[in-house]
């Protein structure tokens, strides 16, 4: 995945590295099971990397650019009407029968392109299709341009927005039980159902440290390297697997010591490398230019990062008197923007204004947050069993063995 904040040349870069790399992946040694090597996904319907690359923009279809490299362009708009063309069967069916839940009439008078405008919902199925194309079998490699997504960390946490927005609107004990006792809802449960499972398969591919690498991309501006501790910090909360930052030189924004102060915001993240990208002799705007950019881009590394990599441990007491600590390395830039809150079994994190869930381990969920620290680049909350819910252990009664 190649992200970044708009203007800093995530498309261009992104179209750099899949160039780029010509070798197969390290542990295959040869390409098994694939028609070609790398895919360069698209999610911008407006971008214009097949003018850069000199192919025809076909939206929805794999376009050969070199003998290695394919460019596939997404056309959210009709992915969203597809998608919304097969549940709204599911809708049909139970609006026909006249047994409805409050929020099915609503769902079922919006039109495939208003889809768009519901919470999480476009992102959603760009990163499903994101999915479906990584686990085609058909290329070794996919590499993500997420340039044109507007707010890109937002856009990553789509898919834990919606399945909350799902469990809110109809809990999954609630829809199941409703499907076995009304068989006129069981097709839109199963909907539903589908979707929530989608929403948890794309959350763990995301920070998955196998399979993918994030790579960021800032400007060597002021304004680049201000924002850079933000998404360093964001990133650690939501446990992306962050392999590379790459210094941008070539925006025409460059500032003196941008690199020097890139490192030493990086200095505690050893696994994450700095590139610095030098300005090109010309526009960027075809593919032989292009191909200049050498941009080899750093593999997954298998190790998870920040909250994915987060640790429990007792550290005192016993039953009722236990202690538990929560942990994991988090980048924080403004210590006074540090919310942390409860909402079920979820963590609600805050930082730097960026607010993510983040999952109790099954020992904590039954705790109480005590209380929080931050210290030595660490975030580390302790819990304490709550009385009310804990499992406690039965009482002897005098004489019993």
């Amino acid at each position: 995945m190649v992200l970044g904040p708009g203007g800093s040349g995530v498309s261009v870069l992104a179209a750099a590295a899949a160039l780029s790399d010509r070798t197969a992946h390290p542990r295959a040694g040869v390409r098994v099971g694939t028609d070609r090597g790398t895919v360069l996904v698209s999610l911008d319907g407006r971008s214009y990397v097949p003018e850069r690359l000199g192919v025809l923009r076909l939206p929805g279809e794999a376009v050969p650019v070199t003998a290695d490299v394919d460019l596939l362009q997404v056309d959210p708009l009709k992915i969203i009407e597809g998608a919304w063309a097969d549940f709204t069967t599911a809708l049909a069916a139970v609006v026909g029968g006249k047994s409805m839940l409050p929020f099915v009439g609503t769902l079922a008078s919006l039109a495939p392109g208003e889809l768009s405008s519901l919470p999480g919902a476009q992102e959603f199925l760009l990163l499903r299709q994101v999915r479906d194309v990584a686990t085609a079998g058909r290329w070794q490699r996919v590499v993500v341009d997420l340039s044109g997504v507007g707010d890109v960390m937002a856009f990553l946490r789509a898919p834990t927005v919606l399945s909350a927005a799902l469990e809110r609107l109809w809990p999954r004990h609630a829809r199941l039980a409703e499907a076995a006792e009304k068989p006129a809802l069981a097709q839109l449960s199963a909907a539903i159902e589908g979707i929530d499972r989608d929403c948890q398969d794309l959350i763990d591919l995301i920070a998955d440290p196998h399979g993918v690498a994030a790579h960021l991309v800032v400007d060597a501006g002021d304004r680049g390297i201000r924002c850079l501790a933000d998404y360093l910090a964001i990133s650690d909360l939501m446990g992306l697997p962050l392999r590379s930052v790459l210094v941008n030189e070539g925006t025409g924004q460059s500032a003196p010591g941008a690199l020097d102060a890139a490192q030493a915001l990086l200095g505690e993240h050893a696994d994450v490398a700095v590139t610095v990208i030098p300005v090109a002799d010309g526009p960027l705007d075809r593919l032989a230019r292009i191909r200049r950019i050498h941009l080899d881009l750093p593999r997954p590394t298998g190790r998870p990062r920040g909250s994915s990599a987060l640790t429990v441990s007792h550290v005192a007491g016993e039953d009722l008197d236990s202690v538990f600590e929560l942990v994991w390395r988090q980048g924080l830039p403004d210590p006074e923007r540090l919310e942390v809150g409860r909402s079920g079994d979820d963590l609600l994190v805050t930082i730097s204004g960026f607010r993510f869930p983040v999952r109790l381990p099954s020992v904590l969920r039954r705790c109480t947050v005590t209380g929080a620290d931050w210290r030595d680049g660490r975030l580390i909350l302790r819990f304490a069993p709550d009385r009310a819910v804990w499992p406690q252990r039965p009482m002897r009664s005098p004489g019993a063995p």
